[in-house]
C-alpha cells in the first residue's frame, strides 16, 4: 500500500531551485580535512580511490593539498593532478599555500611536475584579531597579496584568493584586500568563516558586501564560501551561501577538518538533492562515505545522518514518520 505524499512546508512559494554551476562543490578533504588531529593521512593510492568516488557523485573541484608543507605533500599533489588528467575524471584540481612566494613557487612547481594546470588557492589573514596576533599591518597584507597573486599569474595559473576570518573582518579591510587581489589578476576569491563565527544572516551580509566589491572592479570573478562547524552551522551556512549568490562552496567528507571540522559534503549533497538543487545520480554517496571513513580513520557513529547504522534501519511501518530521507537514493540499503 502506497503512502500519501506529505505536505512539504519547505517548498518555496515563488522562486524555484537555485541553479548551480557544475563545479559548485569543492572537496577540501585532502587538504583542510587532513588538518584535523584525529584524521589519518592516507597513502597515495587510497587518495586516488577517494577521488574516483568523489567524481562518481559529481564533485567538480578538489583541493589536492599543500605542496610547500613537505616533500611528500608536493609529490602527492603532482601525482594526483596527473591521475585526474590520465583518468579523465571531471574534477578541477587545486593546491593551497600562504601568501608567501615560497608557497606560491611550490604550487607552480607541482603544476609543472604534473603537466596539469592547478588552481592556486592562496590564503592570508584578514581580521583585526588575526593581524594583531601576527603583528601585520593591512598595508603589508595587501602588498604581499599583490606580489604573490602577480607571481602566480605570471606562472599562468588560475588564482583563488582566500581571506581567512573574513566573517570577523571589517568591511573596508574586506574591500581593500579583495580589490587588490583582483587588480593583481585573481579571478577567484573565497570568503572564509575560518572559526565558524557566522550565522546564516551573517553569511548573507558578508556575501552581499563582497559581491558589491567584485562589481566595483568590473572583473568577472568566481566567489566561493568556506565554512567551519564551530557553532554547528556548517551545512546550513553553505546552503545559505549558495542561495545568497556564492558560485561555489567548500566541504569535506564526514565533516572532517580543522578543529571541529568543515561542512559535511555528504550531508550537504543529501540536502541539496532533496531541495531539488542537485539533480544527479547520488547512489554512489554511500560508497564515498565508506571510503572516507576507512582512509581517514574516522568511524561512523551509529546515529550519523543517513549513513550511520541506525540512521535508516527502522521498520517499514515506521519509516514514513521516523526518517524524511529516502536513504536508497543515496546508496543505502
Amino acid at each position: 500500500m502506497s503512502l500519501p505524499p506529505p505536505h512539504d512546508w519547505n517548498l518555496p512559494s515563488a522562486p524555484g531551485p537555485v541553479r548551480l554551476h557544475p563545479e559548485f562543490l569543492n572537496d577540501e578533504s585532502l587538504r583542510d580535512g587532513l588538518q584535523s588531529p584525529s584524521t589519518l593521512h592516507p597513502p597515495l593510492e587510497r587518495k586516488k580511490e577517494f577521488l574516483r568516488a568523489a567524481a562518481a557523485i559529481g564533485v567538480g573541484r578538489a583541493n589536492l593539498g599543500f605542496p610547500a608543507a613537505s616533500e611528500r605533500h608536493g609529490e602527492d599533489v603532482a601525482a594526483l593532478a596527473r591521475f585526474l588528467a590520465e583518468e579523465r575524471l571531471p574534477i578541477r584540481p587545486s593546491a593551497c599555500g600562504r601568501t608567501m612566494i615560497e608557497d606560491a613557487r611550490g604550487i607552480a612547481e607541482a603544476a609543472q611536475r604534473a603537466g596539469v594546470p592547478l588552481v592556486a588557492d592562496i590564503f592570508t589573514g584578514s581580521s583585526a584579531i588575526r593581524r594583531d596576533v601576527e603583528g601585520w599591518t593591512l598595508d603589508e597584507i595587501r602588498r604581499r597579496s599583490e606580489e604573490v597573486v602577480s607571481f602566480l599569474v605570471r606562472e599562468d595559473l588560475d588564482v583563488s584568493y582566500f581571506t581567512e576570518d573574513t566573517t570577523r573582518a571589517d568591511p573596508e579591510t574586506v574591500r581593500t584586500l579583495y580589490a587588490a587581489a583582483i587588480g593583481a589578476g585573481a579571478r577567484r576569491i573565497c570568503v572564509c568563516d575560518t572559526v565558524g563565527h557566522a550565522t546564516p544572516r551573517g553569511v548573507r551580509a558578508v556575501l552581499a558586501h563582497v559581491r558589491r566589491v567584485v562589481e566595483s572592479t568590473g572583473a568577472k570573478v568566481w566567489i566561493d564560501w568556506h565554512g567551519h562547524r564551530d557553532r554547528a552551522l556548517g551545512e546550513i551556512n553553505a546552503v545559505t551561501a549558495l542561495e545568497a549568490s556564492a558560485d561555489g562552496v567548500h566541504a569535506c567528507a564526514l565533516g572532517i577538518g580543522e578543529r571541529v571540522g568543515n561542512p559535511a559534503l555528504d550531508s550537504l549533497l543529501v540536502n541539496l538533492s532533496m531541495m531539488g538543487w542537485v539533480d544527479r545520480d547520488l547512489t554512489g554517496l554511500a560508497r564515498y562515505v565508506r571510503i572516507a571513513s576507512e582512509i581517514f580513520g574516522v568511524p561512523l557513529s551509529p546515529g550519523y545522518p543517513v549513513f550511520g547504522a541506525r540512521a535508516s534501519g527502522v521498520p517499514a511501518s515506521a519509516a514514513s514518520r521516523v526518517s524524511a530521507v529516502p536513504a536508497a537514493r543515496f546508496g543505502v540499503g
